[in-house]
């Protein structure tokens, strides 16, 4: 079987997928459908070694909010 150079989340969609969409609102529905904190930080590692986008940060520390808030 060969690996997949894209790191997989646990939903199956890796940061670049998410993070480097098409479009802005694609941008924003893949950082809504992060599942579990483990694949909000592979996204936030992805963003900070590749785009370092503020706005993005700003949004994936929102989504780790809302994730805690709902493991409470």
């Amino acid at each position: 079987m060969q690996q997949s150079t894209m790191s997989e989340s646990t939903d199956g969609l890796p940061p670049e997928r998410r993070l480097e969409a098409p479009s802005h609102r694609l941008v924003e529905a893949g950082i809504a459908t992060i599942p579990d904190m483990e694949t909000l930080r592979e996204c936030v590692g992805y963003e900070n070694t590749h785009q370092q986008r503020v706005q993005i940060l700003r949004r994936l520390e929102h989504r780790a909010s809302e994730i805690r808030t709902q493991e409470d």
